[in-house]
């Protein structure tokens, strides 16, 4: 059906009447005249001039068009039939470690050695690619955390960014509650979507002023579900072609804070020790359930303005033409 946006416009229909009946009338005393002996000369022209009734068109011309100015001012449009849009998915935050441990070359990823960092992105950014539906933000955190990109449906932006994340970006520490505490202040006034934080780190908290156990009470309270995933592998050798040893590299990953973190807040602890227990991980991940909201009801609009807008333009054209044959006429008669 058509449907106008600012059908108030419409009151402005009877503003040329208005100005007709109100404004006043030109001084008829001070018409010029032209004073001659005789009027036979004029007998002639004087029957030649159009009468009023011959202007009927003139008028007609004129208020069609100014309805349909005034038609067009109030943005008619087409409404077509109503679609629900069912509205799904979470705000989900990631929470990415940028400390100095992250450069441990302790995974590998197509028969090659790569850091722990490069490893994360390769899994976690074809994660991000299949959240259809979610709202994504990148969180990065060293000595202090960082919004590098806010939630979003632009996958690809936060995709690029994750991509250009080096070790070290935002110091050598590891700021572990102070990275909870910066997202659950993005995402607490968010009261409808399922709050999600997935926290990747390799290390313990050592930096910031918000203790991870006050940042899981405070997540607890907003609804925040936290996600913590512990990288790194349990061993690794190390020395020279000759003499090497086993070390454990991740002798500072802290899981008994990361589990009390999850249990807290009503997450899942998971431990990545290889890249593909890394993609493990977020295929668990992406098996969430999404919170579904009331379906938005949506009306598809075209608006056709610019139809009657055209049509009083053309108008206002014949109206001029025809009145300048008229004076043609007029004066070829004479």
């Amino acid at each position: 059906m058509i449907h106008f946006a600012w059908p108030w416009i419409f009151i402005m229909l009877p503003l040329p009447y208005i100005v007709y009946r109100w404004m006043p009338l030109a001084n008829k005393e001070q018409s010029p005249a032209l004073w001659v002996p005789s009027l036979k000369p004029f007998n002639n022209a004087t029957s030649a001039a159009p009468t009023t009734t011959r202007q009927w068109w003139k008028l007609a011309l004129a208020l069609l068009c100014w309805l349909l100015i005034v038609g067009a001012a109030a943005r008619p449009q087409w409404l077509g039939q109503s679609v629900e849009l069912p509205v799904v998915g979470r705000d989900l935050m990631m929470a990415v470690d940028l400390s100095g441990s992250m450069q441990i070359e302790d995974f590998q990823l197509n028969g090659n050695q790569i850091d722990r960092l490069t490893a994360l992105k390769a899994v976690a950014l074809s994660f991000i690619q299949q959240r259809e539906g979610d709202r994504i933000g990148l969180i990065l955190f060293g000595d202090q955390p960082y919004i590098q990109a806010p939630l979003t449906f632009d996958h690809a932006t936060v995709m690029r960014l994750l991509q250009e994340a080096q070790i070290g970006l935002a110091g050598k520490s590891t700021a572990i509650g102070d990275a909870i505490g910066l997202a659950i202040k993005r995402l607490s006034h968010n009261k409808d979507n399922q709050k999600v934080l997935i926290l990747l780190t390799d290390g313990v908290n050592n930096s910031g002023q918000l203790t991870p156990e006050k940042a899981a009470e405070l997540a607890k309270k907003v609804g925040l579900k936290i996600y913590t995933i512990g990288i790194g592998a349990d061993s690794m050798e190390v020395g020279s072609f000759i003499f090497k040893h086993t070390v454990n590299p991740s002798a500072d990953l802290d899981e008994k804070t990361l589990k009390m973190l999850a249990d807290t807040s009503g997450g899942k602890y998971f431990r990545a020790h290889d890249t593909s227990e890394l993609a493990d991980i977020y295929q668990q991940l992406d098996r969430m359930e999404p919170v579904e909201k009331d379906k938005n009801i949506y009306h598809p609009i075209t608006d056709l303005y610019h139809w009657p807008l055209a049509l009083a333009t053309l108008l206002c054209l014949l109206w001029f033409i025809l009145h300048q044959i008229q004076l043609y006429a007029g004066k070829s008669h004479e």
